[in-house]
């Protein structure tokens, strides 16, 4: 008995097929976003306490971790990463 598979060539399967391939994406960047952060104040030296830490890995909005990640190269220490939250 042949298996009917016409589901998965609806358009509510192609629907969810893109919400989720966007979903993965942004859930991507914000996941670069943050390890980029991590590493690059890492790499300059500074130790990331535990509250920023959580506060960095728990952020969503991609326009704050760019914001976070653009400045994490220049600050002089890691409070100033949040100077205009």
């Amino acid at each position: 008995m042949p298996i009917d598979l016409s589901f998965f060539r609806s358009e509510t399967s192609q629907r969810l097929r893109d919400e989720g391939w966007i979903e993965g994406w942004i859930e991507g960047l914000t996941v670069g976003r943050v390890i980029g952060i991590l590493r690059i104040l890492e790499s300059r030296g500074f130790v990331v306490e535990k509250d920023v830490r959580d506060r960095i890995t728990s952020c969503t909005d991609l326009g704050v971790l760019r914001g976070w990640l653009r400045r994490s190269a220049t600050v002089a220490k890691v409070d100033d990463l949040f100077v205009d939250d």
